[in-house]
């Protein structure tokens, strides 16, 4: 499960829909030439749906306009050059982590910066709303925002709908081309919800059938059909942390002194009963009193668009996690507004601005093609900006593998793309009696349903229906930590030159090895009551990653930050990282599911499945580093390389 953007109690729990993206996301524009020399073009701001096929007219000059204008801060260059220093294991400045009140005074925007911009915005007849360190909110009508970014706005058809957006990129006067870096809002695709400051019920219920195997292979499939030559286990009830922390060498490390936040969009209501009751069921340490902490914006938008109840499994998902791995980690909540990219950047931003932790897990995602130049800035920007502060962001890699049946191209996903943070692959974990570590495969699943005579499995091994994200970026170079590392055939899969490759690191991910998690849900009757489940994604793989860098960062005193240049640094080396293949015992893997037609119990029959493991779409785990797992996943020496590490330094 990742991102969850619509009610997925599905029997995979693993599936997603891709996020709504808003004005932001909407491909990649060629770039425009500025209306004259006193302008400079903003390259990304007008979608590549706004054609001339489309175009219905003009915008009537009355109708209103809410955009956005985000700052570029007064020394980008330096703050990707401190950024880049300050993570570096060879740099004389690793480590050497700024205040946030020094990173904003260092690399944000001046107050003249800031007084400049507003002015120019108020002289078009646009309203200043609100200002931030990130950016300028402004509303008015269509006339003054013409005015202000030298463009016009058309009406276009967009599929079934019509929609404003710029009929030529937006651009700033040139005085302000090192003060601007974009501006969201000027296109209206999709349209926005109204406020709603309540939040739905949570989603139906979702329980798993069994019998379930206590550990892997506890339990053997034996009245029910052989695959790959052999008698399969049944799927596990759902790890829990002793399972996790023990597969990738917790030893005694808590995550002490660590500060974790999640991000996600909206809130659950149930967050700390539920994450209380999950902890007390199954043997976690209790949380203390202001272990967890929430913060949340003062209105709730988009609602029934962006599904929000949906959400609510995804953070439940993450606090549980984390606490589970890390179980003295200090972890606070922050959750956007919507599901557009605007408040989830929003959210990121309040991290940072407030250093509200040092680790940050984030369990969301859109698919690259989604992705404009001035989007990957603006997140680039505060990734930067967390970088120097020594705060570190972790970004599952998606759950559609290579996202061909998803969208129809092989690509990957973003932001877990960006070279500024850690993206977190996913795998098939076998722990085993005594909570010992077995083995692992890329997370890559294909389904087949048991015959009507129950003799067979029909059409063994049956389609693909999700596995870790990864591949090859298209947008983004390829960063100076993958070289030597990332094999040519990967980092210039799409061409000549290297490009980024995703993911860095992985963990646990696949639903039928899955987690357990409890949940209040609301049942056929009405009422809402707490249960538990097993779920999986790279929803699961961010925050077990970020758990363990928790670990990571207790063991070596100080905060690990950017953690990807240490990563890469520490592959090869003896014990670090469990190197994942996709066929790690030498023949076919697969697991017996049962599962409830109904999702709730065997009144409505039982669903009969096998899903094999390791069948990643056109992505494979082999040995080394590969696109679905990164350099693999932490072994036992990996939360001791930091403890080594600072010993060093």
């Amino acid at each position: 499960m990742r991102s969850n953007r619509a009610k997925l109690r599905t029997v995979s729990m693993a599936a997603t829909l891709p996020m709504i993206a808003g004005a932001l996301a909407l491909g990649i524009p060629a770039a425009h030439a500025a209306d004259s020399p006193a302008r400079q073009s903003l390259k990304g701001t007008k979608p590549l749906w706004a054609t001339a096929k489309a175009d219905k007219g003009a915008t009537a000059n009355s109708a209103q306009v809410n955009a956005k204008v985000y700052l570029a801060g007064k020394d980008a260059a330096g703050l990707a050059a401190y950024a880049k220093a300050v993570s570096d294991p060879s740099s004389p400045l690793f480590g050497k982590y700024l205040s946030a009140k020094t990173t904003q005074a260092r690399f944000g925007a001046t107050k003249a910066q800031v007084a400049a911009v507003k002015s120019w915005l108020t002289s078009a007849g646009l309203k200043v709303t609100e200002v931030t360190q990130h950016y300028v909110a402004v509303s008015g009508d269509v006339a003054a925002a013409e005015k202000a970014f030298g463009t016009q706005l058309h009406n276009y058809t967009k599929g079934a709908k019509t929609y404003r957006a710029p009929a030529q990129a937006a651009s700033v006067p040139a005085g302000l081309q090192g003060a601007v870096l974009t501006v969201t809002g000027l296109d209206s695709a999709p349209h926005m919800a109204n406020h709603d400051d309540t939040l739905p019920a949570p989603d139906a219920v979702f329980k798993n059938a069994g019998p379930f195997s206590s550990y892997y292979g506890s339990k053997t499939a034996s009245t029910l059909p052989d695959a790959y030559g052999q008698k399969i286990p049944y799927a596990v009830k759902g790890y829990t942390g002793k399972q996790l922390r023990a597969a990738y060498g917790a030893g005694s490390y808590t995550g002490k002194g660590v500060r974790v936040a999640i991000t996600d969009a909206y809130a659950s209501p149930t967050i700390a009963y539920d994450a209380g009751t999950y902890a007390a069921k199954n043997g976690d340490q209790a949380w203390k009193t202001s272990q967890l902490h929430q913060s949340l914006p003062d209105n709730w938008t988009r609602t029934t668009e962006c599904k929000a109840a949906g959400w609510y499994g995804e953070e439940t998902l993450d606090v549980e996690a984390v606490h589970a791995v890390a179980p003295n980690a200090d972890v606070t909540y922050v959750g956007a507004a919507s599901c557009y990219d605007d408040d989830l950047l929003g959210a990121l931003s309040k991290v940072v601005d407030n250093h509200l932790a040092d680790i940050v897990s984030n369990s969301w995602g859109d698919v690259e093609a989604s992705q404009t130049p001035d989007l990957a800035a603006a997140y680039d920007q505060v990734f930067q900006l967390g970088a120097v502060q020594g705060i570190g962001f972790y970004f599952s890699s998606g759950d559609n593998g290579d996202e061909v049946a998803n969208t129809g191209t092989k690509q990957v996903d973003t932001p877990a793309n960006s070279a500024w943070v850690t993206a977190v692959g996913g795998t098939s974990l076998a722990v085993g009696k005594g909570d010992k570590y077995q083995w692992e495969t890329g997370w890559g699943t294909e389904k087949a349903s048991l015959s009507a005579d129950g003799k067979s499995w029909t059409g063994f091994p049956g389609a693909f229906t999700s596995g870790a994200g990864g591949g090859t970026s298209k947008t983004v170079a390829q960063p100076y930590y993958q070289k030597g590392v990332v094999p040519d055939a990967l980092a210039k899969a799409n061409g000549t030159t290297a490009n980024r490759v995703v993911p860095d690191i992985a963990a646990i991910a696949d639903p039928n090895t899955g987690f357990l998690v409890g949940q209040t849900q609301t049942f056929p009757d009405g009422s809402q009551q707490y249960s538990e489940y097993r779920i999986g994604g790279t929803s699961l793989a961010a925050p077990t990653i970020a758990a363990i860098q928790a670990l990571a960062q207790e063991a070596r005193g100080k905060a690990i930050g950017f953690a990807n240049p240490t990563i890469y640094a520490d592959y090869g080396k003896k014990g670090v990282f469990h190197d994942v293949t996709d066929n790690p015992t030498g023949s076919g893997l697969a697991v017996a599911r049962v599962d409830f037609t109904n999702g709730l119990d065997a009144s409505g029959g039982l669903l009969y499945s096998v899903r094999s493991l390791g069948k990643d779409s056109s992505l494979s785990a082999t040995k080394g580093y590969d696109d679905v797992t990164g350099v693999g996943s932490p072994a036992d020496g990996y939360v001791q390389s930091y403890a080594k590490a600072a010993k060093k330094h």
